[in-house]
């Protein structure tokens, strides 16, 4: 099988790694990828949000399957581009992505099929969003309606902070804040057979201690450990399901990866946002523990066969990731430093790198190319361990103004130990 990857960071690592060991695999391409990929796939330039360049890459390379990795191809209609051309593509249709690029359209979906979820308004004036804002009270939970990369969230007891970010967005969803811990979940679907994969939990604020502002996601680690344990059956049947099968109905069957963004409330488990794609970085720890080859797999959603695949297969223990961002991240991000230690924190026992903002100079050097530049990722057979040997390695990497969460796990890990 040969296989096309689009998309060029963290999770697109994770993702080609993984890809990349499955024995059906015999030719992997990623485009347009990193300074890390490239050392497990070859390379493509594309322009990823633009259809018809990816569909003819795809026919060019040959491609079996397709799997798109970010947002912004989804919803550009980038999958219905190249299943166009008969190319199998993991990844759902533009009009079935809006269940990311549309929190309005999500909110639609989930009132049909009884979803519970928090409640909310969409506001298109400020005067629409300062109502709004007075009937849920603090703290205040204000998203703009679009893609915004996961940066698009305020929560705050400011007032005034979420009536301005209402007003730069234009177009918002506000709605009521949701207690309890907040857990990913993605299930695989083939539109109409759903399989859930393990749940993580990732670490949204830049600061330990969850200080500071959104940013795409600074670490994550799976198992969870204090989660109950029917949380994905439970899950499967009242949120996903549900939601797979309200688009099936609508004409638009969700094809690709259901991303569910939770809070496990006193309520039970609420629908925090729904993303349509596999999310970064809670895929960097939920792929290390995966022993399920994944293209076969993600192969078998494609094509419709999911309902045929076996039960998936887990590694025992744990995994941990930490983000490595660049000075200045998320609001004016740093690049064009040299990274150093790469080869010293790949001797890590259980640890590797994975690159999500890194480019090589015409020397050869690997260089940072964004704010979130490399994943470190470590597994072992307790949470503990596996969080030591991803520190560990974190340790032995060096470049200008690298910062870092150090708090990735802890709670998790001392609630753990009572």
């Amino acid at each position: 099988m040969k296989v096309l990857v689009i998309g060029g960071g963290g999770r697109e690592h994770a993702l080609c790694r993984a890809i990349a060991q499955d024995p059906q695999v015999d030719a992997l391409v990623c485009a347009p990828g990193n300074a890390g990929i490239a050392g497990v796939a070859e390379l493509r330039p594309v322009d990823q949000i633009d259809p018809a360049a990816v569909a003819d890459l795809a026919a060019e390379v040959a491609a079996d399957l397709v799997v798109i990795g970010p947002e912004a191809p989804l919803v550009a209609g980038v999958a219905d581009a190249v299943r166009a051309r008969g190319i199998a593509c993991f990844g759902p249709s533009r009009e079935a992505a809006r269940l990311e690029g549309s929190k309005a359209f999500a909110k639609e979906v989930m009132a049909a099929a009884d979803v519970p979820t928090a409640r909310a308004y969409v506001c298109t004036t400020e005067q629409e969003a300062a109502e709004a804002l007075d009937a849920f009270g603090p703290p205040y939970v204000v998203k703009d309606d679009g893609l915004a990369a996961g940066k698009g969230v305020v929560v705050t007891e400011d007032r005034e902070q979420a009536l301005a970010h209402a007003r730069a967005c234009g177009r918002v969803v506000i709605e009521e804040y949701l207690d309890g811990p907040e857990v990913s979940l993605f299930a695989v679907t083939d539109g109409e057979t759903v399989v859930p994969l393990q749940p993580a939990q990732d670490f949204k604020r830049v600061g330990d201690g969850d200080t500071g502002p959104n940013t795409g996601g600074m670490g994550a680690y799976s198992p969870l450990p204090w989660a109950p344990p029917d949380l994905v059956d439970d899950v499967v049947r009242t949120i996903v399901q549900p939601t797979v099968d309200e688009m099936r109905r609508r004409g638009t069957p969700f094809q690709g990866l259901l991303y569910a963004g939770l809070a496990l409330t006193s309520r039970g488990p609420r629908v925090v946002e729904f993303n349509c794609r596999f999310g970064d970085p809670e895929t960097q720890v939920v792929l290390a523990r995966l022993r399920t080859p994944l293209a076969g797999l993600l192969q078998a959603a494609a094509t419709g066969r999911l309902a045929d695949a076996e039960p998936l297969r887990w590694n025992p223990g744990a995994a941990v990731t930490v983000v490595m961002a660049s000075e200045g991240y998320p609001a004016k991000p740093r690049t064009g430093d040299v990274i150093e230690g790469l080869d010293e924190a790949a001797e890590v026992e259980g640890a590797y790198v994975l690159h999500a903002g890194t480019r090589r100079d015409e020397q050869g050097r690997v260089m940072t190319a964004g704010g979130r530049v490399l994943n470190v990722t470590a597994t072992a057979p307790t949470l503990r361990a596996a969080r030591d040997r991803a520190y560990e390695a974190v340790g032995k990497i060096r470049f200008t103004g690298a910062h870092y969460r150090r708090d990735i796990a802890h709670r998790a890990i001392e609630a753990d130990q009572g």
